[in-house]
C-alpha cells in the first residue's frame, strides 16, 4: 500500500510515520512537509510542499490510503484565522485533491467534542471538516476523536496537569473513557484502522481507539 500523510511532522504524525515505515502492508509512505523531516528510509519519499500553492505537487497526491495528522494550537498559530487555515483549509484542500486523483481511503485525525454545530471555536473548526470531509464521498473513511493526548516529553503544562488530574480520576473509577492516550497508541491504531473496517464512514472515539 501507498499512504499519503500531511502533519507528519507532529506528535502523532511523527509516531505514525515510524510505524508505517516498520509495516510491511505498506510499500511506500509518502509525506508532504514544508521542511525537511530529517527522517531517511528506502520507503519513505518526502515532498516539500507550499500549502499555500499545492499545484505544483498535485500530481503526487496519489495513494491508497491517506492520514491527515495535521492541527496546530490558537498560541502557536498566533490567530483563530491562521488556526483555521492549518486545520480545516489545508486538510480540506489536500482531501480533495486526494479524492480527485483517485485515493479511496481516507484516515482523519481529529478530536473528542467536534461538531459543527459547537458553540467552541476549536469543535466547530473541526466538526465543519469532518462534514466537509465526509461529503467527498471517500470509499472508506475512518474519523478518530481521541479526548486528552499523551505527548512524549511535552512542554505544556496544562497538558500535563490535565493528564495527571484524570489519572487520578481513573484510579478512582471515575472518566475511565476519558482515559489520556499516549500518541504512539493512537498512531498504532490509526495505521491498523482502514485495514480492518469496511467500507463506508466510521467514527471512533475516546476508549472505542484503545480498542481498534
Amino acid at each position: 500500500m501507498r499512504a499519503l500523510i500531511i502533519g507528519a511532522t507532529g506528535a502523532t504524525g511523527k509516531d505514525l510515520v515510524d510505524i508505517l515505515l516498520r509495516d510491511p502492508d505498506y510499500t511506500d509512505v509518502v509525506i508532504f512537509v514544508r521542511r525537511a523531516s530529517g527522517v531517511v528510509h528506502p520507503k519513505l519519499t518526502e515532498i516539500l510542499t507550499d500549502f499555500e500553492k499545492m499545484e505544483p505537487i498535485e500530481g503526487q497526491i496519489k495513494g491508497d490510503v491517506w492520514f491527515s495528522c495535521l492541527g496546530t494550537t490558537l498560541k502557536t498559530a498566533g490567530s483563530k484565522d491562521k488556526q483555521w487555515h492549518i486545520d480545516y483549509e489545508i486538510p480540506l484542500e489536500f482531501a480533495r485533491v486526494a479524492r480527485r486523483n483517485g485515493v479511496a481511503q481516507a484516515v482523519l485525525l481529529s478530536a473528542y467534542g467536534a461538531s459543527p454545530r459547537s458553540n467552541v471555536f476549536y469543535s466547530k473548526m473541526k466538526g465543519e471538516l469532518e462534514e466537509k470531509i465526509k461529503g467527498l464521498v471517500f470509499e472508506k473513511l475512518i474519523i478518530f476523536k481521541p479526548g486528552l493526548l499523551l505527548r512524549k516529553d511535552t512542554d505544556r503544562l496544562g497538558e500535563r496537569i490535565s493528564a495527571s488530574a484524570i489519572r487520578l480520576l481513573n484510579r478512582l473509577g471515575i472518566m475511565k473513557k476519558f482515559r489520556p492516550m499516549p500518541t504512539e497508541i493512537l498512531a498504532e491504531k490509526l495505521a491498523k484502522v482502514h485495514k480492518v473496517c469496511s467500507n463506508g464512514t466510521h467514527v471512533i472515539e475516546l476508549d472505542g481507539i484503545f480498542e481498534v
